[in-house]
Protein backbone atom coordinates (compact mmCIF):
# COMPACT_ATOMS: atom_id res chain seq x y z
CA UNK A 1 0.00 0.00 0.00
CA UNK A 2 2.79 2.67 0.75
CA UNK A 3 4.56 1.76 -2.63
CA UNK A 4 1.57 2.14 -4.62
CA UNK A 5 1.05 5.81 -2.31
CA UNK A 6 4.69 6.61 -3.44
CA UNK A 7 3.63 6.00 -7.08
CA UNK A 8 0.60 8.62 -7.07
CA UNK A 9 2.88 10.91 -5.41
CA UNK A 10 5.55 10.52 -8.20
CA UNK A 11 2.30 10.92 -10.52
CA UNK A 12 1.67 14.37 -9.40
CA UNK A 13 -1.52 12.91 -7.79
CA UNK A 14 -2.11 15.28 -4.38
CA UNK A 15 -4.56 14.20 -1.81
CA UNK A 16 -5.28 15.94 1.87
CA UNK A 17 -6.02 12.29 3.94
CA UNK A 18 -5.49 8.71 3.12
CA UNK A 19 -8.74 6.76 4.03
CA UNK A 20 -9.11 2.99 4.36
CA UNK A 21 -10.79 0.68 6.40
CA UNK A 22 -9.03 -1.75 8.90
CA UNK A 23 -7.54 -4.22 6.80
CA UNK A 24 -4.62 -1.32 5.86
CA UNK A 25 -4.90 0.07 9.64
CA UNK A 26 -1.44 -1.01 11.43
CA UNK A 27 0.58 1.46 13.97
CA UNK A 28 3.10 0.71 11.16
CA UNK A 29 0.74 1.90 8.06
CA UNK A 30 -0.13 4.78 9.73
CA UNK A 31 3.11 5.82 10.78
CA UNK A 32 4.95 5.21 7.28
CA UNK A 33 2.14 7.26 5.70
CA UNK A 34 2.95 10.14 8.35
CA UNK A 35 6.48 9.98 8.53
CA UNK A 36 7.29 9.05 4.83
CA UNK A 37 4.56 10.60 2.96
CA UNK A 38 4.03 13.42 4.72
CA UNK A 39 -0.17 12.70 4.72
CA UNK A 40 -2.67 12.21 7.12
CA UNK A 41 -4.47 8.90 7.81
CA UNK A 42 -8.33 8.54 8.70
CA UNK A 43 -8.96 5.27 9.16
CA UNK A 44 -10.99 2.38 10.77
CA UNK A 45 -9.19 0.56 13.42
CA UNK A 46 -9.03 -3.04 14.62
CA UNK A 47 -10.28 -3.51 17.73
CA UNK A 48 -7.77 -5.77 18.79
CA UNK A 49 -5.80 -6.42 22.12
CA UNK A 50 -2.83 -6.79 19.98
CA UNK A 51 -2.61 -2.91 19.13
CA UNK A 52 -1.44 -0.43 21.91
CA UNK A 53 -2.20 3.43 21.71
CA UNK A 54 -0.44 6.01 24.35
CA UNK A 55 -2.96 7.38 26.45
CA UNK A 56 -2.40 8.94 29.39
CA UNK A 57 1.11 8.19 30.02
CA UNK A 58 0.34 4.22 29.21
CA UNK A 59 0.03 1.89 26.46
CA UNK A 60 -3.77 0.43 26.06
CA UNK A 61 -5.67 -0.99 23.41
CA UNK A 62 -8.62 0.56 22.00
CA UNK A 63 -10.90 -1.91 24.36
CA UNK A 64 -9.14 -0.38 27.45
CA UNK A 65 -9.35 3.15 26.45
CA UNK A 66 -13.13 2.88 25.61
CA UNK A 67 -14.09 1.27 28.99
CA UNK A 68 -12.45 3.88 30.88
CA UNK A 69 -14.05 6.63 28.89
CA UNK A 70 -17.86 8.28 30.15
CA UNK A 71 -19.63 7.75 27.02
CA UNK A 72 -21.53 10.92 25.49
CA UNK A 73 -25.32 10.81 25.42
CA UNK A 74 -28.40 11.86 23.38
CA UNK A 75 -28.27 12.63 19.80
CA UNK A 76 -24.19 13.07 19.66
CA UNK A 77 -22.97 11.75 16.13
CA UNK A 78 -20.09 10.06 17.83
CA UNK A 79 -19.71 8.11 21.24
CA UNK A 80 -15.96 8.58 22.69
CA UNK A 81 -13.24 11.28 21.00
CA UNK A 82 -9.98 10.46 22.71
CA UNK A 83 -6.36 11.66 21.87
CA UNK A 84 -3.52 9.27 21.70
CA UNK A 85 -0.09 8.63 20.00
CA UNK A 86 0.76 6.07 17.92
CA UNK A 87 4.02 4.54 18.18
CA UNK A 88 6.92 3.45 20.45
CA UNK A 89 10.16 5.64 18.73
CA UNK A 90 9.11 9.26 17.07
CA UNK A 91 5.25 8.27 18.04
CA UNK A 92 2.46 10.88 16.28
CA UNK A 93 -0.57 12.78 17.62
CA UNK A 94 -3.51 11.17 16.81
CA UNK A 95 -7.40 11.68 17.56
CA UNK A 96 -9.89 8.77 18.39
CA UNK A 97 -13.33 8.93 17.57
CA UNK A 98 -15.77 5.88 18.33
CA UNK A 99 -19.32 6.07 16.74
CA UNK A 100 -22.08 3.82 16.95
CA UNK A 101 -21.91 0.79 14.70
CA UNK A 102 -25.60 1.52 12.24
CA UNK A 103 -25.85 -2.38 11.80
CA UNK A 104 -25.65 -3.10 15.41
CA UNK A 105 -26.91 -0.28 17.90
CA UNK A 106 -25.03 -2.12 20.60
CA UNK A 107 -21.50 -2.32 18.77
CA UNK A 108 -19.06 0.21 18.47
CA UNK A 109 -16.41 1.27 15.75
CA UNK A 110 -13.21 3.38 15.79
CA UNK A 111 -11.65 5.93 13.52
CA UNK A 112 -7.92 7.36 13.76
CA UNK A 113 -6.88 10.61 12.46
CA UNK A 114 -3.42 12.08 12.25
CA UNK A 115 -4.88 15.39 11.22
CA UNK A 116 -4.88 17.22 14.83
CA UNK A 117 -7.18 19.99 14.09
CA UNK A 118 -10.17 18.15 12.36
CA UNK A 119 -13.33 18.18 14.48
CA UNK A 120 -14.85 14.77 15.01
CA UNK A 121 -18.12 16.07 12.50
CA UNK A 122 -15.41 16.59 9.76
CA UNK A 123 -13.52 13.04 10.45
CA UNK A 124 -17.00 11.13 10.22
CA UNK A 125 -17.71 13.19 7.18
CA UNK A 126 -14.61 12.88 5.51
CA UNK A 127 -13.94 8.96 6.79
CA UNK A 128 -17.85 8.35 5.23
CA UNK A 129 -16.88 9.22 1.38
CA UNK A 130 -15.04 6.08 1.54
CA UNK A 131 -18.45 4.22 0.69
CA UNK A 132 -18.58 5.56 -2.26
CA UNK A 133 -14.91 3.90 -3.62
CA UNK A 134 -16.45 1.01 -2.20
CA UNK A 135 -19.87 1.23 -4.41
CA UNK A 136 -17.31 2.09 -7.32
CA UNK A 137 -15.51 -1.41 -6.79
CA UNK A 138 -18.68 -3.29 -5.86
CA UNK A 139 -20.10 -2.44 -9.52
CA UNK A 140 -16.77 -2.71 -10.83
CA UNK A 141 -16.59 -6.69 -9.79
CA UNK A 142 -19.95 -7.10 -9.96
CA UNK A 143 -21.18 -5.76 -13.44
CA UNK A 144 -17.53 -4.76 -15.15
CA UNK A 145 -15.40 -7.92 -15.18
CA UNK A 146 -12.85 -6.42 -12.92
CA UNK A 147 -11.74 -9.68 -11.51
CA UNK A 148 -12.84 -12.61 -13.90
CA UNK A 149 -11.53 -10.80 -17.39
CA UNK A 150 -8.09 -10.91 -16.73
CA UNK A 151 -5.81 -13.84 -16.04
CA UNK A 152 -2.82 -12.07 -16.59
CA UNK A 153 0.28 -12.16 -14.11
CA UNK A 154 2.21 -9.35 -15.19
CA UNK A 155 2.02 -6.04 -13.61
CA UNK A 156 1.72 -3.69 -16.67
CA UNK A 157 -1.24 -5.72 -18.04
CA UNK A 158 -3.15 -5.69 -14.63
CA UNK A 159 -2.82 -2.07 -14.73
CA UNK A 160 -4.37 -1.92 -18.37
CA UNK A 161 -6.73 -4.02 -17.66
CA UNK A 162 -7.69 -1.63 -14.38
CA UNK A 163 -7.82 0.88 -16.74
CA UNK A 164 -9.73 0.09 -19.59
CA UNK A 165 -12.84 -1.54 -16.21
CA UNK A 166 -12.50 2.50 -15.01
CA UNK A 167 -12.97 3.85 -18.22
CA UNK A 168 -16.23 1.94 -19.08
CA UNK A 169 -17.48 2.94 -15.63
CA UNK A 170 -16.77 6.56 -16.65
CA UNK A 171 -18.31 5.90 -20.00
CA UNK A 172 -21.41 4.41 -18.60
CA UNK A 173 -21.77 7.47 -16.01
CA UNK A 174 -21.78 10.08 -18.76
CA UNK A 175 -24.58 7.89 -20.51
CA UNK A 176 -26.38 7.67 -17.01
CA UNK A 177 -26.57 11.07 -16.40
CA UNK A 178 -27.09 12.37 -19.80
CA UNK A 179 -30.07 9.94 -20.19
CA UNK A 180 -31.75 10.58 -16.43
CA UNK A 181 -30.62 14.53 -15.61
CA UNK A 182 -32.65 17.26 -17.10
CA UNK A 183 -29.25 19.37 -16.43
CA UNK A 184 -27.55 18.04 -19.27
CA UNK A 185 -29.98 18.82 -21.92
CA UNK A 186 -27.47 21.14 -23.71
CA UNK A 187 -28.75 24.98 -23.46
CA UNK A 188 -31.86 24.12 -22.16
CA UNK A 189 -31.32 24.18 -18.80
CA UNK A 190 -29.45 27.46 -18.65
CA UNK A 191 -32.34 28.91 -20.53
CA UNK A 192 -34.78 27.86 -17.60
CA UNK A 193 -32.35 29.07 -15.34
CA UNK A 194 -32.69 32.57 -16.31
CA UNK A 195 -36.51 32.43 -16.36
CA UNK A 196 -36.49 30.73 -12.88
CA UNK A 197 -33.94 33.32 -11.38
CA UNK A 198 -34.61 34.82 -8.00
CA UNK A 199 -34.18 38.32 -6.89
CA UNK A 200 -31.03 38.93 -6.07
CA UNK A 201 -29.58 39.60 -2.26
CA UNK A 202 -29.58 43.10 -2.50
CA UNK A 203 -33.10 43.77 -3.91
CA UNK A 204 -34.10 41.58 -1.05
CA UNK A 205 -32.93 43.73 1.22
CA UNK A 206 -33.88 46.36 -0.01
CA UNK A 207 -37.46 45.24 -0.38
CA UNK A 208 -37.37 44.56 3.45
CA UNK A 209 -35.63 47.68 4.26
CA UNK A 210 -38.45 49.63 2.65
CA UNK A 211 -41.06 48.14 4.34
CA UNK A 212 -39.45 48.55 7.72
CA UNK A 213 -39.22 52.27 7.25
CA UNK A 214 -42.87 52.45 5.43
CA UNK A 215 -43.97 50.58 8.80
CA UNK A 216 -41.91 52.98 11.26
CA UNK A 217 -43.10 56.15 9.38
CA UNK A 218 -46.95 54.90 9.65
CA UNK A 219 -47.19 53.52 13.48
CA UNK A 220 -45.02 56.05 14.91
CA UNK A 221 -45.22 59.18 12.84
CA UNK A 222 -42.06 60.55 13.02
CA UNK A 223 -40.20 63.22 10.35
CA UNK A 224 -38.57 62.50 7.21
CA UNK A 225 -35.07 63.58 9.23
CA UNK A 226 -35.86 61.37 11.91
CA UNK A 227 -36.59 58.74 9.55
CA UNK A 228 -33.42 59.33 7.44
CA UNK A 229 -31.36 59.23 10.83
CA UNK A 230 -32.95 55.84 12.15
CA UNK A 231 -32.98 54.42 8.60
CA UNK A 232 -28.71 55.29 8.69
CA UNK A 233 -28.73 53.98 12.33
CA UNK A 234 -30.14 50.31 11.27
CA UNK A 235 -27.70 49.83 8.50
CA UNK A 236 -24.83 50.70 10.78
CA UNK A 237 -25.67 47.92 12.75
CA UNK A 238 -25.96 45.44 9.75
CA UNK A 239 -22.66 43.40 8.95
CA UNK A 240 -20.79 44.59 6.40
CA UNK A 241 -21.01 42.37 3.33
CA UNK A 242 -25.14 43.64 4.34
CA UNK A 243 -23.91 47.18 4.16
CA UNK A 244 -22.08 46.65 1.04
CA UNK A 245 -24.86 44.94 -0.85
CA UNK A 246 -27.29 47.94 -0.13
CA UNK A 247 -24.62 50.64 -1.06
CA UNK A 248 -24.69 48.39 -4.44
CA UNK A 249 -27.63 48.30 -4.57
CA UNK A 250 -28.32 52.10 -4.13
CA UNK A 251 -25.94 52.67 -6.82
CA UNK A 252 -27.93 50.40 -9.55
CA UNK A 253 -30.99 52.52 -8.41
Amino acid sequence: MVELLHSAQACGISARYVLFDSWFSSPKSILAIKNELRLDTIAMIKKSSKIKYGYEGESLNIKEIYSRNRKRRGRSKYLLSVNVTIGKEDAIPAKIVCVRNKSNRKDWLAIVCTDMGLSEEEIIRTYGKRWDIEVFFKSCKSYLKLVKECRSLSYDALNAHVAVVFTRYMMLSVARRQNEDEKTICELFFCLMDEMEDITFSQSMRIILDALMDTVAEYFHITEGQLAEFTASFINHLPKYMQDALQGANAAA
